[in-house]
């Protein structure tokens, strides 16, 4: 089946079936095209709440779509691939957690939403990269907190609220590969391009950067920013609305250490197809689901990200 045909069958379908794309910014162009919704994190898990939909098709990886059906346990959510998991969720489990809480007794649990159901149920509060600086200096002094499982935003968080934290050592695949050298390298084959970075990346790159922020904040950056052309360290999905929005400007993907090509895509994020969403939405396959006392208490902490984020 063509794209044509494929994106009129699943308009069709999503209308009989009164259901809801969201696509992270990190899909496939043409899945970002098809999608009812497009953001970050924080703003899809929103959606996921607010949406009257039957069902959910989640274009991003398993965590997000989790995410979704504990704001929406009425919901049927599903995910076009299900093995569209993620390097900072596969880096800890609840057992290693709890394991890791026993060690600080006296701390308070800060999870970034990059994580598994089952380890958003043990923590005590969710964080995205968009709200994350606001939930630590919500945070009383007197409270000492674990991060989980970012090591790289933990410690760009460190450093932003001198907050003293307990890091798990966790990373992002697609954001801990970039190489300072190349991204300098193409600093002086265009003087005039601005840096910018998401705080996943390593310090050596925040530290040459223009500005730092979650990828709804770099969109919106360039959007209102008076630069022309810009050194983008994160994944290259981003681009696709970075060029919709300000078609006049240059956008440079940052090159990853160990490739010869100039970009970096997250392998999970693109195994999302315009085909998959249609299986997923003709099929209704792949659906998540989750035990009922996971959704109840992953839902107290995400909860309280989403009351601290308004």
């Amino acid at each position: 089946m063509n794209s044509s045909k494929l994106i009129e069958s699943i308009n069709k379908l999503r209308k009989e079936k009164n259901a809801i794309i969201l696509a992270h910014y990190y899909q496939e162009p043409d899945v970002q095209d098809i999608a009812d919704f497009i953001g970050d994190s924080l703003q899809l898990s929103q959606k996921a709440k607010e949406t009257n939909a039957n069902i959910i098709v989640f274009a991003g990886v398993y965590f997000m779509a989790e995410t979704a059906k504990i704001l929406s346990p009425e919901k049927k959510v599903l995910i076009p691939d299900k093995e569209a998991s993620c390097s900072l969720a596969e880096s800890i489990n609840a057992e290693q957690l709890l394991n890791f809480k026993k060690q600080y007794p006296d701390h308070i649990v800060v999870s970034y939403v990059n994580t598994t159901a089952e380890v958003k149920a043990v923590s005590d509060i969710i964080c995205t990269s968009s709200n994350a600086e606001k939930i630590i200096n919500s945070i009383p002094q007197d409270k000492k907190i674990i991060f989980t499982p970012d090591i790289n935003l933990g410690k760009y968080l460190q450093r932003k609220t001198g907050r003293e934290m307990v890091i798990w050592e966790g990373v992002c695949i697609v954001h801990e590969e970039f190489s300072l050298q190349k991204i300098l390298d193409l600093k002086k084959e265009n003087p005039d391009a601005k840096i910018i970075s998401h705080p996943e990346c390593k310090e050596p790159i925040l530290l040459v950067s223009d500005f730092i922020g979650s990828t709804s904040a770099l969109l919106n950056f360039v959007k209102t920013d008076d630069a022309k052309k810009y050194i983008v360290a994160t994944e290259t999905g981003i681009l696709h609305q970075m060029k919709k929005a300000m078609p006049d400007k240059v956008f440079i993907p940052a090159p990853p250490e160990d490739s010869t090509c100039a970009c970096n895509d997250c392998k999970y994020m693109k195994l999302t197809s315009l085909e998959k969403v249609y299986l997923s939405l003709k099929y209704e396959q792949f659906e998540v689901n989750l035990p009922e006392d996971i959704i109840k208490k992953a839902y107290i902490p995400i909860q309280r990200m989403l009351d601290l984020s308004r």
